[in-house]
C-alpha cells in the first residue's frame, strides 16, 4: 500500500544554511584541486618532470617512529589527516545533530553509498579477472570514493541552480561514503599491524579525547596529542588518516562542552585550501609518454577497471539503490524532482580523485606502472563522469532556477524564505 513517504526532501532552515557554508568552502577548495591537479600533470609532463619527481620523492622528518618520509608521503600521510580530522567532525555531527540522527533520513545516502561502493568494486575485479590479471586486484577499492570537493567544483563551474535536497543528498552521500573508504583502508589495506605503538597510541588519543570533552580546547595542548596519537598509529601500520578520523570522533557536538562546529570551522578551510591541493599537486603528476603512451595505459586492465567503476559502477550504483529502496518502501520523490535529477546527481558521485588516488598508492606502491595506470584512470573517469553530469544537469536548468526562486522567496523579509516557515507550521 502506498505511502506519503518522500525522498529528498529537503531540511530544515538552519541546516541548509549550515550545509550551503559547507558547499561554499568546499567549492572553493575544488577549484583549488583542479589548478593542483592541472599543474602537476603538466610539470610531470614537461621537460623538467626530472625535477618535478625529485621534489615528490625529497626526503624530510626525523627518522624515529618511521617518519623520514618523502615529501609525497608527507602529503599522503600527514596532511590529508586533517583532511579526515574534518571528515571525523562532519560525521559525527551528521549522526548525532544532522539529518541522518533520523534513521529515515539516513536510509537512502546510507544506502546509496553502500550500493555506490559494491557494484564499482564488482566491475573493477570483473575486468581484472577477465583480463587474467587477478594480481591486481588489490585496487578494487579505487573507484569507490567519491571526491566532493571535486564535485563540488564542477557544479561551481556549471553553475546549475540543483535543488537544495540533492546538494545535501550528495554532501551527505560523499561523507558516508568517506566513513566506508577509511573503514576498508583500515580494514584491507593495513599491513604488518605492530600492536605496540598502536596500543600507545590510545593514550595520547585518550588525552586529546578527555581534553575535548572536558572543554580544554587550547591549541598548544590539542596540537601535540593529535600529533603524538598520528605519529603511533602511522608507526603501527595503520594508515595515518584513520588517526584523524578517529580524533574528530572524540569531538563532541552538543552539551556544555560542544566543539565541532567550531573547530570544523577553524580547520575546513586548511583542509580545503591547503591539505588537498597540496596533496593533489603530488598525486597527480603521472608521465604518460605522449599519446602511445597514453593510448598503452588506457588499454591496460588497471586503468579500463578504474575508469569503468567511475563512470558507469558508482552512477549505477547510487541511483539504482535510490530507485530500489523508493520501490521497496512505496516511496516517492519529492513533487519538483525527476529521476534523471538523482542520475545527475549520482553522476557526479563518479568523479573521484583525493581518496582514489590514496588507495591506489596503499595498492600498488607510490611510482609502480600500476599506480601510473590507476592515476590516469582516476583522472579520465572524473572527467568522463563530470562531462556525462553536465550534459543531464545542465538540461534540467530552468526546472533547477523554478525550484530555487520557490525556496528562496522571502516575502515577508525576516531572513527565512516562506517555504521553510510553511514546513514547520
Amino acid at each position: 500500500m502506498a505511502t506519503n513517504r518522500r525522498l529528498f526532501t529537503r531540511s530544515s532552515w538552519p541546516e541548509t544554511k549550515r550545509l550551503t557554508e559547507i558547499l561554499r568552502e568546499e567549492t572553493v577548495g575544488g577549484v583549488l584541486l583542479l589548478i593542483a591537479a592541472g599543474v602537476a600533470l603538466v610539470w610531470a609532463n614537461s621537460p623538467w618532470s626530472s625535477t618535478y619527481r625529485q621534489m615528490s620523492e625529497f626526503e624530510i622528518g626525523p627518522d624515529w617512529f618511521h617518519l623520514q618520509l618523502s615529501a609525497s608521503a608527507w602529503a599522503a600521510d600527514g596532511l590529508l589527516a586533517i583532511f579526515f580530522f574534518v571528515v571525523g567532525l562532519e560525521l559525527k555531527r551528521e549522526f548525532v545533530a544532522g539529518d541522518l540522527r533520523d534513521p529515515a533520513r539516513a536510509a537512502l545516502p546510507i544506502a546509496a553509498a553502500v550500493g555506490g561502493m559494491i557494484v564499482p568494486a564488482a566491475i573493477f575485479i570483473g575486468i581484472t579477472v577477465a583480463a587474467g590479471q587477478p594480481e591486481n586486484i588489490d585496487g578494487w577499492a579505487v573507484p569507490i570514493a567519491t571526491d566532493i570537493a571535486f564535485a563540488l567544483a564542477v557544479l561551481a563551474v556549471l553553475s546549475t541552480h540543483l535543488p537544495t535536497a540533492l546538494r545535501t543528498f550528495l554532501l551527505t552521500l560523499a561523507v558516508v561514503d568517506d566513513l566506508l573508504a577509511i573503514t576498508v583502508i583500515a580494514v584491507f589495506y593495513t599491513d604488518h599491524l605492530q600492536i605496540g605503538p598502536l596500543a600507545l597510541a590510545l593514550i595520547p588519543g585518550g588525552l586529546f579525547a578527555l581534553a575535548v570533552q572536558r572543554g580544554l580546547h587550547r591549541w598548544w595542548l590539542l596540537v601535540p596529542l593529535a600529533a603524538a596519537t598520528w605519529a603511533l598509529v602511522h608507526a603501527s601500520g595503520v594508515h595515518a588518516t584513520v588517526a584523524g578520523v578517529l580524533l574528530g570522533f572524540t569531538v563532541p557536538v552538543l552539551g556544555r562542552h560542544a566543539a565541532a562546529e567550531e573547530f570544523e570551522h577553524q580547520l575546513r578551510p586548511l583542509s580545503a585550501g591547503l591539505a588537498v591541493p597540496i596533496f593533489a599537486f603530488f598525486a597527480a603528476g603521472v608521465t604518460v609518454g605522449g599519446w602511445s603512451g597514453l593510448g598503452d595505459s588506457l588499454l591496460h586492465p588497471v586503468t579500463v577497471g578504474v575508469i569503468a567503476g567511475l563512470v558507469v559502477g558508482k552512477p549505477l550504483g547510487v541511483w539504482l539503490t535510490a530507485f530500489l529502496l523508493a520501490k521497496f518502501t512505496h516511496a516517492s520523490l519529492d513533487d519538483d524532482l525527476a529521476w534523471r535529477d538523482v542520475a545527475g546527481v549520482a553522476l557526479l558521485a563518479g568523479i573521484g580523485f583525493t581518496v582514489s588516488l590514496l588507495i591506489g598508492e596503499l595498492a600498488f606502491g607510490y611510482g609502480t606502472p600500476e599506480n601510473a595506470d590507476v592515476k590516469i584512470g582516476v583522472l579520465c573517469g572524473s572527467v568522463v563522469a563530470g562531462v556525462l553530469a553536465a550534459l543531464v544537469l545542465v538540461t534540467r536548468n530552468a526546472a533547477y532556477r523554478r525550484i530555487e526562486a520557490l525556496e528562496t522567496a522571502d516575502d515577508d523579509h525576516d531572513g527565512v524564505p516562506d517555504i521553510y516557515q510553511a514546513q514547520q507550521d
